[in-house]
């Protein structure tokens, strides 16, 4: 695709990869309002010019992701690919200019949608998708620890001078998140499901409210459902950005994750008679 302009939309909090490290999974919009996913990028070690926001236009070199069957699959020419940073886009409007890129395909049935995803014909990977209902937020304690075999891999990587072929950078990688945050919501038909939340900001909404909180992990946590469930599902017009993990996206009943959210105003609906 070349040179290729992105308003992305999605950053996922950081995963290893024994290959290139700590990566994030950046998802958005082409400017004909189709999705587009790109991975991967080292994001925590671009440089001060190159991090681009939420909601912001980039431009890239771009090729298709040939080791990714999934048709959203892109990624930067190369691991050093430059990035440049365009315009952001603001919130006036109550989110007027987000809507018109974001909500031009919004689906409210999850069956329908995982049989797109399962169809080999369309597999659709990314998808913006509206609840009827929130039901709960679901909290779950998981390991606060990295995969051991894969942090010694990246380490002889960095050992080696070849992790993003970057000598001069020190070996760190962000923290694991302690816990799986998840929403149980209901679709348009009733059916219900719950999806793990992966989003970039849910993780750091977590770690910096545990810094706050002096490491208290309870308060953390709590602080947590209070923005996702008592402000984002009760209080705002929610709607879920859903992604597949390449690995998953076949052999799961639902492949779907949640990888950000679209939260503007409720719009109150008034008659004129």
């Amino acid at each position: 695709m070349a040179i290729t302009k992105v308003l992305i939309t999605v950053k996922t909090y950081p995963s290893l990869s024994a290959k290139y490290g700590e990566l994030v999974c950046t998802a958005g919009f082409l400017e004909d309002g189709t999705w587009i996913r790109l991975y991967p990028i080292p994001f925590r070690n671009l440089k001060y010019g190159e991090k681009y926001k939420k909601y912001q236009w980039i431009e890239l070199d771009i090729v298709k992701n040939d080791k990714d069957f999934r048709p959203e699959s892109f990624r930067p020419a190369t691991i050093n690919t430059p990035i440049t940073l365009l315009d952001t886009i603001n919130t006036k409007g109550n989110w007027y200019e987000r809507k018109q890129i974001a909500l031009n395909n919004v689906h409210k049935d999850i069956k329908s949608l995982i049989a797109e995803a399962h169809n080999k014909e369309i597999c659709t990977s990314l998808a913006v998708f509206k609840p009827t209902k929130v039901l709960d937020f679901k909290i779950e304690k998981v390991s606060s620890e990295w995969d051991k075999k894969k942090i010694d891999q990246l380490k002889a990587l960095n050992d080696q001078g070849n992790l993003f072929e970057m000598e001069e950078l020190s070996f760190e990688v962000v923290e694991k998140l302690p816990y799986k945050f998840s929403y149980v919501i209901e679709d348009e038909n009733g059916v219900s499901s719950t999806m793990m939340i992966e989003d970039w900001e849910i993780g750091q909404l977590y770690r910096n409210t545990l810094a706050a909180a002096e490491g208290n992990e309870a308060i953390a946590v709590q602080k947590v459902k209070e923005k996702y469930f008592d402000y984002f599902a009760l209080k705002r017009d929610l709607y879920l950005y859903l992604g597949t993990t390449k690995a998953f996206h076949y052999r799961s009943k639902n492949p779907f994750m949640i990888i950000g959210t679209f939260t503007p105003d409720i719009e109150i609906q008034t008659s004129l008679f």
